[in-house]
């Protein structure tokens, strides 16, 4: 049997949601807790991995098991044996051909930006921290330059196993609360560092320390050496992961403001 679940997290104590020898990961959290609720090892496929210090409102994975266990049994069951910071909001059996990363139709990650000129002990794991002054103004047109299919060569890190970097941004947008900002990227699938390297480069833009058309050289030159520096990974979550409505996994819409 084949079950669908999708999880939230707070990253900040982990090396990553990928199994690592010698460290802490979300993944063998998550299979510890399962496989003892099947008294057997469990091992999960997910729609797609997250560095150290990311979060996720609503990463999806996948198992295979054929312990017999009723959806609520696993799902309290689990939740009894993850840390605080790691929740299955959802399990269910599926169809067996279901694959949590390959029928992915779209993904979005949402990046918290809190801008002030004195960092926030509150917020520290939670969001990225920027002290320089953003043109709100302009904000829109800088996004609307990743709007569409691209090249992504010069947004990619240098250890990103993808075989092709060309992505498709369908949405990129923003919200103003208070003293953040909440930046919104859905598309096709990410490359390895992709939105923390977007961020770096539209706050550079944002903050004119480089003009808009900035974005258009790097899309036209293709390399990851004359982009800014990867932000910082605090801020960004991995919100919402949609499938053909045949899978019965469940549109959530998460969204880091409430």
């Amino acid at each position: 049997m084949r079950f669908a679940a999708i999880v939230e997290y707070i990253g900040s104590n982990y090396s990553g949601f990928q199994i690592q020898k010698g460290a802490i990961t979300i993944q063998h959290e998550i299979q510890s807790a399962l496989s003892k609720i099947a008294n057997t090892p469990i091992k999960i496929i997910t729609s797609g991995r997250t560095d150290a210090g990311v979060h996720a409102l609503g990463q999806v994975f996948h198992f295979d098991c054929d312990t017999s266990r009723t959806n609520k049994a696993w799902l309290k069951g689990c939740n009894s044996f993850l840390p605080d910071d790691i929740v299955i909001k959802w399990i269910s059996q599926v169809e067996d051909t279901f694959h949590a990363r390959f029928h992915a139709v779209q993904r979005e990650y949402q990046y918290l930006l809190y801008c002030d000129p004195i960092r926030s002990a509150v917020w520290e794991n939670l969001s990225g921290w920027f002290f320089y002054d953003i043109d709100i103004n302009i904000l829109e047109n800088i996004l609307e330059k990743f709007i569409g299919e691209h090249d992504f060569s010069s947004f990619r890190s240098s250890s990103c196993q993808s075989k092709k970097p060309i992505k498709n941004i369908y949405k990129a947008s923003y919200e103003v609360r208070s003293k953040f900002i909440l930046f919104k990227f859905i598309g096709d699938g990410f490359l390895h560092h992709q939105i923390r390297n977007m961020m770096s480069v539209i706050l550079d833009v944002a903050t004119k320390k480089k003009e808009i058309d900035y974005i258009d050289y790097l899309f036209k030159i293709k390399d990851r050496t004359k982009a800014s520096n990867t932000f910082s990974p605090k801020g960004l979550y991995l919100a919402n992961i949609e499938y053909d409505n045949k899978y019965g996994i469940p549109k959530i819409r998460n969204n880091v403001f409430i």
